[in-house]
């Protein structure tokens, strides 16, 4: 997993240069005397403020940023590499109540083996493909042997012709719809599971 911190403080040239890696799972690297190319399959994880003081959270009456500043702020991230990025939700600030609220969480040991059974589940569908996980899936098998029901990609089939979403966003949709139906132990993803992935690469922007 590669972790960036405060993403938008980093040059743009730099966060593009993950795009083509995130995208084919390796890193081509060009020079005179020839053409090398590695293994670079990972997890992103991009952290960063709503605006340079990151004060532009709930009604932002202590952001001290133009709108011009922030733009400029969250332009560093391109739409190109945020294309790429499977799940974009906005964190509101921790409340003072929040502390004295009971821990609701799951403990760790439940959510390994909710994940692992998941990944039994990936592994047992996609092995006659000679895959292992859902994010190796290509478009062609989730839009082919793979392919969900219309009533199903309502949602998404609309979001795709309203330009809401590139072709490259729909698949990655699909993919994450897979996933929320393998942690729910269901065999295929149901319209609501599209509902929500696809709310889930949303999120952020909506919001």
């Amino acid at each position: 997993m590669l972790f960036l911190d405060e993403a938008p403080e980093y040059e743009r040239r730099v966060l593009d240069a993950l795009r083509q890696p995130l995208e084919s799972g390796e890193l081509v690297l060009h020079r005179s005397a020839g053409t090398a190319a590695h293994p670079a399959r990972f997890q992103l994880v991009l952290a960063a403020n709503p605006c340079p003081c990151g004060k532009a959270t709930g009604k932002g009456v202590d952001c001290i940023c133009t709108p011009t500043m922030r733009r400029r702020y969250l332009a560093r991230m391109s739409g190109p590499l945020l294309d790429r990025v499977d799940i974009q939700l906005q964190v509101e600030r921790v409340s003072l109540a929040d502390f004295g609220q009971p821990a609701a969480e799951e403990d760790t040991a439940t959510i390994a083996a909710r994940v692992q059974a998941a990944r039994e589940r990936q592994l047992g569908r996609l092995l006659p493909f000679g895959m292992e996980t859902n994010a190796q899936v290509p478009g062609r098998v989730l839009r082919g042997a793979l392919r969900l029901g219309a009533p199903t990609t309502r949602i998404l089939d609309h979001a795709l012709e309203r330009g809401v979403l590139t072709a490259r966003g729909y698949d990655r949709v699909l993919r994450l719809a897979w996933t929320l139906a393998d942690l729910a132990l269901r065999e295929v993803p149901e319209a609501d599971d599209i509902g929500l992935a696809l709310n889930l690469r949303q999120a952020a922007v909506a919001a």
